[in-house]
């Protein structure tokens, strides 16, 4: 990263576009508090994220920060409804309130009959949804999302980039999207181009 500034606003979708190691995926790291910046500050609400350590800063990422990423990383032996509710878990919220929560997230993308099914029984499409439910368990402010198009077919990456968008509208959700799709950049209130660790304005 090459001073970068960057300000995202409540309820935006914005798109960050650029070549291979232009440092995209960096950046949603540093933002999304998975790896730390040498300087510099990222604050969130008010609150300076990147000055917080240990079991301060999981608690921070697991209750304000959502993660979907190419590769779904749902846990094999856990069925997908068990996948959404585990960071709704860790959080110590009750887990009757978690399981309601998910079973209405799951339900609301279409996966209401998927619920008891492990992720190697379901669809490409249908497990990044699962993904995608999780990330939004705790009501986080934010959505990173890292390249969540890359490994689905093109039916399915629309399906995608609309769901992002109705979450938008139903919950104000605000997400940051890392992507090579010209079409769910194009779709973005906002898009950044980033070159050599740097924004650049084409």
């Amino acid at each position: 990263m090459k001073g970068v500034n960057l300000e995202i606003k409540k309820g935006e979708v914005v798109s960050i576009v650029g070549p291979s190691g232009s440092g995209k995926s960096t950046l949603l790291h540093i933002l999304g508090t998975l790896d730390a910046a040498d300087k510099g500050e990222v604050t969130m609400n008010g609150e300076i994220i990147n000055a917080l350590k240990g079991k301060k800063l999981s608690s921070f990422r697991n209750k304000h920060i959502g993660f979907v990423f190419q590769f779904h990383h749902l846990l094999p032996e856990f069925t997908a409804l068990e996948n959404v509710c585990i960071p709704g878990w860790l959080s110590g919220r009750k887990k009757n309130e978690v399981k309601e929560d998910a079973e209405k997230l799951l339900a609301m993308l279409g996966l209401a009959d998927r619920m008891d099914n492990k992720p190697n029984q379901l669809s490409g499409g249908e497990q990044q949804r699962v993904a995608v439910a999780r990330a939004l368990i705790n009501k986080p402010d934010i959505v990173f999302a890292d390249e969540p198009t890359g490994n689905l077919d093109s039916a399915n990456a629309t399906e995608l980039h609309q769901l992002f968008f109705q979450l938008r509208k139903q919950f104000n959700q605000t997400f940051l999207i890392v992507t090579h799709n010209e079409e769910l950049a194009r779709l973005s209130d906002r898009v950044l181009h980033m070159k050599d660790g740097k924004i650049v304005y084409p």
